[in-house]
């Protein structure tokens, strides 16, 4: 759909602020001057894998997904937003003739506030949540930023017994990527990992949560999924470039693909996990040819929907690198920002990318969605003392009401890593802030 132009604001461009809110989980989110030059993906892979590949930015122009506002400086807010979750517009503004015009390639609502930035997004948010209670969720423990995709099972059970030794606090213990033989084949274990049976047994049998990360929506080149079931792909929908394989997208308007996915989460179910980490979940809202002529939100709501129905109405359902809106009421603990890393900056630049700076500034622009769509994630705690700006990071951490969740290998915490990550390690936060 075209852009077409559905306000203006006449003001002094100069000091005007605009507050972009991104497409997915990992999309940079927050307030610029006008005169900034706001983050923007540094490849077109980038593009696909962190921002909305739909629709590029041109230059000179602001672009929100679903919310763009507008704060003219004189104490007011504009904000512009999709109507609803199923209808997620692309919202632009661009300064013309020291006026800021304002256009989207969707239906919008308008909304104006006398109250500031961030009332202003509190209430709309609340104005478009379902009206769900979130009750407390305990601190985990996850394997990812200590053992990438080389965890094994004796990882796990090796910090479960640190974790109850140290007095960590961690109620649930999540099997991060590098379990899986290859990205599509969920229930395939890789040959290094051992088994995925013991190590969650042994998580239960301590009277813990066991989790799980998946990635449900993705089909690797390399997976018996896509060598087998061609016609489970969604046509011309490319997902990306990742685990060194070019990666397509799962059609879940396929009766037999709906099928597999249903039962890949019901066999993880029976084995006693009862946490879903649903990873580049932007995959499921691609674009392409799919069996039934469903619109790629609509697509994406399905595929949620038949994941909850393998995993059953009592799972934690754990989004990222999802479409923000297109999620709401499907989703249960939600990331709001890009990957944490040992590093501050990301190496790229761009702050779409894995960076502790990423993850502080999206996250925190985020905060006002905790509890009235999801529980927030605002990624790990890792403090061990590689990791660049710990402090600050732990810092941005105990200022968030969202999930707490370590992910350094305990053995390779000192003193102040081992006394700042349990003093965090909290329930989320029930009220929204």
């Amino acid at each position: 759909m075209p852009f077409a132009d559905v306000g203006e604001i006449r003001c002094e461009p100069g000091r005007a602020r605009v507050f972009e809110h991104g497409w997915q989980s990992w999309s940079p989110t927050g307030s610029y001057r006008w005169d900034d030059t706001p983050p923007r993906p540094a490849t077109e892979t980038i593009q696909v894998l962190a921002y909305r590949p739909e629709t590029p930015i041109p230059d000179g122009t602001f672009q929100g997904e679903g919310l763009l506002a507008v704060e003219p400086g004189d104490g007011s807010v504009e904000l512009w937003s999709a109507p609803d979750p199923l209808t997620v517009p692309s919202i632009r503004v661009r300064q013309e003739r020291g006026r800021l015009v304002v256009s989207a390639d969707g239906p919008v609502r308008h909304h104006r506030s006398e109250a500031g930035l961030g009332r202003a997004l509190r209430d709309w948010a609340a104005s478009l949540a379902p009206g769900r209670d979130f009750p407390a969720v305990p601190p985990m423990w996850c394997t990812w930023y200590g053992y990438w995709d080389k965890v094994t099972d004796a990882d796990v059970l090796e910090n479960l017994a640190l974790s109850e030794r140290l007095g960590l606090g961690a109620d649930m213990f999540l099997i991060d990527d590098g379990y899986e033989a290859e990205i599509g084949d969920w229930l395939e274990i890789r040959p290094g990992f051992g088994s995925l049976r013991r190590a969650v047994d042994a998580v239960t049998d301590a009277g813990r949560r066991a989790g799980i990360w998946i990635s449900p929506f993705l089909v690797g080149r390399r997976s018996r999924v896509f060598r087998e079931h061609p016609d489970w792909l969604v046509g011309g929908a490319y997902a990306g470039h990742m685990w060194d394989q070019e990666l397509a997208v799962l059609d879940v308007t396929h009766p037999d693909a709906a099928a597999h996915l249903v039962h890949v989460f019901e066999t993880l179910a029976r084995m006693g996990i009862t946490h879903f980490k649903l990873d580049y979940l932007y995959a499921g809202a691609l674009a392409g040819r799919r069996h039934e002529d469903l619109d790629p939100i609509a697509a994406y709501r399905l595929g949620l929907e038949l994941i909850r129905r393998g995993a059953g109405a009592g799972a934690t359902l754990h989004g990222s690198g999802a479409p923000m809106l297109p999620s709401i009421g499907l989703i249960d603990v939600m990331r709001v920002s890009p990957d944490i890393a040992p590093t501050l900056h990301p190496r790229s630049g761009d702050i779409s990318q894995p960076s502790q700076l990423g993850a502080r500034l999206t996250g925190a622009a985020r905060e006002f969605l905790h509890a009235r769509w999801w529980v927030n994630d605002p990624d790990c705690i890792i403090v061990r003392p590689e990791v660049e700006a710990r402090e600050e990071w732990a810092a941005h951490i105990e200022g968030t009401g969202g999930l707490r969740g370590a992910s350094d290998p305990i053995a390779s915490l000192d003193a102040w890593g081992l006394e700042t990550t349990r003093r965090l390690m909290v329930p989320t936060a029930t009220d929204p802030s």
